[in-house]
């Protein structure tokens, strides 16, 4: 535990009925935002496999996405347990779960089984692919949304190549689409008393991500030019090798590449008539990434840090995750704090990126062992009956 500032959701609860990474990370979010989280779940959560340290379970995926929670261990299947469940739901503010519209059913925990016992609720329903569509049913995990969102046509046609983004894009755009969604139907049932069902599939969601530049020309109808936005597609968008390790460096304005260049000790390439006009082309881009891959090794990454910061030229030192903790930027923003965990002893906790002036976020429970919290929520439960 590092904090204990109440939050800006201080006094919503929140139930996670959900698993993996999509659901337990949009519920962690509302949990450093002050909300009451209460995790349901059985052992076998697949976010719970995989390596660990010390306890089984708490692994590396388990202690990112579950803190802020309180974890209460019910299995679903008994009719015991499933009515305690309900009871923890009755007095809840949201709901948020993955599971599969069939199992809802058979389980009673649908919008309606639920909704008849507290209309206020804001059930937050996450899956694949939209309940109306054909795919409704279809198993759905990140590479196969990345493929039916187009990210995939985008890094083929990118890169020669159809890989799949090195990162679970389409869980984490999701959750942070409960995340918001959850709190604009929060909102509405504030004003006029009314809960609601909100359905968010990943692979819409995905889709309207990723279209936002790459619609293109086809924002159009009849199209004005081809999909794709040209800037990232350009097969030499990439990071360039400095004479001592990476860095972004995006040149934007003739300006930008004069000085780029000059500071290069390139001072003819200042000269080509491609970076002296109003703008840049945006069929220059290719031979224009390539000259900068070639005279970026002429600095260290630190000279380009300070050259570019002097121009206004956008850069970025490349961010090494092995080093991350080390990195100032970093530290000075708590990003990667080391606390010491009940169990696991010393753990890096990842910050919380948004800052309130009033109602700051914060981190006042670390992720719990698998269903450790069962007496107290219960007890609690019965309390309030």
């Amino acid at each position: 535990m590092t904090h204990t500032a109440p939050g800006p959701l201080d006094g919503v609860r929140v139930i996670d009925l959900s698993t993996v990474v999509m659901g337990p990370y949009a519920a962690q979010i509302l949990g450093d935002l002050g909300a009451d989280v209460i995790k349901i779940e059985s052992p076998a959560d697949t976010v719970r496999v995989g390596k660990f340290r010390t306890t089984p379970g708490m692994t590396a995926l388990n202690l990112n996405v579950n803190r802020n929670k309180r974890s209460v261990a019910l299995n679903l299947k008994d009719e015991e347990q499933r009515e305690q469940a309900l009871k923890l739901i009755d007095t809840a503010d949201v709901l948020i779960t993955n599971m599969r519209p069939g199992a809802l059913s058979r389980l009673g925990l649908n919008y309606a089984d639920v909704a008849a016992r507290n209309p206020g609720i804001v059930y937050a329903h996450a899956q694949g692919f939209r309940s109306d569509s054909d795919r409704a049913g279809n198993a759905a995990y990140d590479e196969t949304v990345q493929a039916a969102s187009g990210l995939v046509d985008v890094a083929n046609r990118a890169l020669g190549e159809p890989v799949y983004l090195p990162t679970i894009i389409g869980d984490k755009v999701s959750s942070l689409t409960i995340a918001y969604t959850v709190l604009a139907a929060l909102v509405h049932r504030d004003k006029t008393g009314e809960g609601q069902r909100v359905e968010i599939p990943m692979t819409d969601t995905l889709i309207a991500f990723n279209l936002v530049e790459h619609l293109a020309g086809h924002s159009f109808e009849p199209a004005e030019g081809t999909t794709g936005f040209g800037p990232s597609m350009n097969p030499g968008h990439k990071a360039v090798h400095t004479k001592d390790g990476m860095a972004c460096v995006i040149p934007y304005n003739p300006q930008n590449f004069r000085d780029f260049f000059h500071a290069a000790g390139r001072p003819e390439l200042a000269d080509d008539p491609r970076v002296n006009g109003d703008a840049i082309d945006g069929a220059d881009h290719e031979a224009l990434a390539e000259m900068i891959a070639e005279c970026a090794p002429a600095l260290t990454t630190g000279e380009w840090t300070e050259i570019c910061a002097k121009y206004s030229i956008p850069m970025a030192p490349v961010l090494e995750l092995d080093t991350a903790q080390d990195d100032e930027y970093v530290r000075d923003g708590h990003l990667l704090d080391v606390v010491e965990h009940p169990s696991e002893g010393s753990i890096r906790t990842i910050g919380i990126p948004v800052k309130f002036s009033r109602t700051p976020g914060s981190v006042r429970r670390l992720a719990p062992l698998p269903g450790q919290d069962t007496e107290d929520v219960l007890r609690e439960l019965t309390t309030v009956n």
